[in-house]
């Protein structure tokens, strides 16, 4: 069985200490560890949410978003820097956090939600790459993995399928870049769920287990035995995490196009979407 996660977005938009508690209620709902994000490094509760985890028994991964002043392909020089500046401040929260042997996930390679008009061009890519390779060996040196989020094109024009995001990690060169799939995105943007896994191999660090309308999982359009089948057939034993957000949270809401509710609850949701995937996975994977 594969250890599962669930993103913290579901209860909050910005982890501070009044959500350490969360930690503990994850695990309650059955998960083996948490996703955070990390939008405000200089302030994130490094220490508690250390002792949350080692008292709870649960392990951490992270996401981070890079943002308009944090933009690695941004034609100014300075936002550049920036970008790598803020990276190297969240990859030091989740050394802090850990020790290392995590992953920090995300639209952590451009700005989410910039756009150009255009389709990228070879000098944002060259760009983008510069940045990444630093940050990765920045990371590396703390046993932390970067993986890179390919996202649907109403999010961001830079990398929208695993093949891209394979090239990027072959362009960067450093061992500790991996692929961060997510089956929301995916349904989007691939043509087939089983090949985008297969095709990207060895390269899968991380792993979404998302519904087509973020949803609970195994209840949409997600062909979850074909996803399955492809991470056994890689040799997959790494994460598999529960994205979603719900409408309580307003302003990620509005930036995620979360109108609705998918679920009576957050917590059903969690507890619901887990209890499918589990049952997927002792299918194709046994035991």
């Amino acid at each position: 069985m594969h250890k599962y996660g669930l993103e913290l977005l579901l209860y909050t938009d910005n982890f501070t200490t009044k959500d350490i508690g969360l930690i503990k209620h994850a695990k309650d709902l059955g998960f083996d560890g948490v996703e955070i994000l990390i939008n405000d490094p200089d302030n994130f509760p490094v220490e508690e949410t250390k002792k949350a985890l080692q008292e709870n028994g649960m392990g951490i991964n992270f996401a981070v978003v890079l943002g308009e002043d944090t933009n690695s392909i941004s034609p100014d020089e300075s936002v550049r820097k920036n970008a790598l500046a803020f990276m190297k401040k969240c990859i030091d929260v989740a050394y802090g956090v850990t020790g290392g042997g995590c992953g920090i996930g995300g639209v952590n390679y451009v700005a989410w939600g910039y756009f150009t008009g255009t389709a990228r061009t070879d000098q944002e890519w060259q760009w983008a790459v510069d940045y990444y390779r630093e940050a990765a060996k920045y990371a590396g040196d703390k046993d932390i993995m970067l993986a890179i989020e390919p996202v649907n094109r109403f999010e961001t024009f830079f990398i929208n399928v695993a093949s891209d995001a394979v090239q990027f990690c072959k362009d960067v060169g450093e061992p500790n870049v991996k692929v961060h799939l997510d089956t929301y995105h995916m349904i989007r943007e691939e043509k087939d769920f089983y090949k985008a896994i297969v095709d990207t191999g060895s390269y899968l660090g991380y792993f979404h287990a998302c519904e087509n309308e973020r949803g609970v999982p195994g209840t949409g359009l997600v062909r979850w035995e074909d996803v399955y089948r492809a991470l056994k057939d890689i040799n997959y034993n790494g994460w598999i995490t529960i994205e979603s957000f719900t409408p309580d949270m307003k302003e990620l809401a509005r930036l995620t196009a979360i109108w609705r509710k998918h679920a009576p609850s957050a917590d059903d949701l969690a507890r619901e979407g887990l209890k499918n995937l589990k049952e997927i996975d002792r299918r194709i994977f046994g035991g």
